[in-house]
């Protein structure tokens, strides 16, 4: 627990904006995690969102030292060696910065290896493996691999409905409205939207809760894909707020959607030149949705 003042230079800004202030290597999650939960006190006032402050307030935060200043975030590393690093990550953190985050993944990241650029991207509330180059010559090499489709990138969802086939492969067209923050799918080509492929397995269903697990592949790396997809044909995902069912999402409590990219495959069709020795490794790590019961 610590107790601050808010200085002259942050009268009347957000609250978040003096804390990280304060605290940089404090994780963006945990803070709105402290937030949500009531852990932060203005004036000896719980709140619990993004306030303007004022100059003297006294702000409380009962959040511990080791995470105030960043000591036990520790990262989750599947793989690493001189050349890149593959992690976990989890939802709720955006793997760049934007207008609507303080802190990224990204800058967490380069705590540790301050020259570390990610390959891809993983949605804010997507959870799951995110490959980071060390360095520009392996950050260009693997950028190419994944525009030539050398890198596959697999997924597990829960989502709302039940499939009326095991396995199928979609194609759509896909429209990204930067304004809005939302993309728009159709089944036919239209000015300005773009091809994409997306295909899945189902796993496991729950006819009780109308739920179903599904291994998804995507062919195509397009903003909000899956997601937009998987709606788009009556399977929206659970705990998804933008494409997904509101209602849905609060019976069943789920803030983030219950997507996780769980498995990486390198397989390269060209030369990789330093990268050569990672063609035909798949690194994977393990979803647990089995509070849904599913049954194959």
């Amino acid at each position: 627990m610590r107790n601050i003042v808010v200085n002259e230079k942050y009268n009347n800004k957000k609250i978040v904006n003096f804390i990280l202030n304060e605290f940089p290597n404090l994780p963006y999650p945990f803070l709105y995690k402290a937030l949500r939960k009531k852990d932060i006190l203005v004036n000896g006032k719980r709140i619990s969102s993004n306030i303007f402050v004022k100059k003297n307030d006294n702000i409380t935060i009962y959040i511990s030292d080791d995470i105030l200043y960043g000591k036990k975030f520790n990262l989750d590393i599947v793989y690493e060696d001189k050349n890149i690093i593959i992690l976990s990550k989890p939802a709720g953190i955006s793997v760049l910065k934007d207008s609507s985050s303080i802190i990224s993944f990204s800058d967490i990241v380069n705590n540790y290896y301050p020259n570390a650029n990610p390959c891809h991207r993983l949605d804010r509330n997507t959870s799951g493996l995110i490959i980071y180059a060390k360095n520009n010559e392996v950050l260009e090499i693997l950028l190419a691999k994944f525009k030539n489709r050398e890198i596959k990138k697999y997924y597990k969802a829960v989502v709302y409905g039940i499939p009326k086939v095991n396995t199928l492969q979609m194609q759509a067209y896909l429209f990204k409205d930067n304004k809005k923050s939302l993309v728009y799918i159709s089944d036919t080509f239209k000015k300005g939207y773009k091809k994409i492929s997306t295909s899945y397995k189902v796993l496991g269903i729950n006819k009780s809760l109308h739920l179903s697990l599904l291994d998804i592949e995507i062919g195509t790396g397009r903003t909000h894909q899956i997601r937009a997809h998987l709606a788009h044909i009556g399977l929206p995902i659970l705990g998804d707020g933008k494409y997904g069912i509101n209602s849905i999402n609060k019976k069943f409590k789920e803030k983030h959607q219950l997507l996780t990219s769980y498995k990486i495959k390198f397989d390269f069709t060209n030369d990789a030149k330093i990268l050569n020795y990672l063609n035909g490794k798949i690194f994977e790590i393990p979803v647990d949705y089995k509070g849904f019961n599913f049954v194959v």
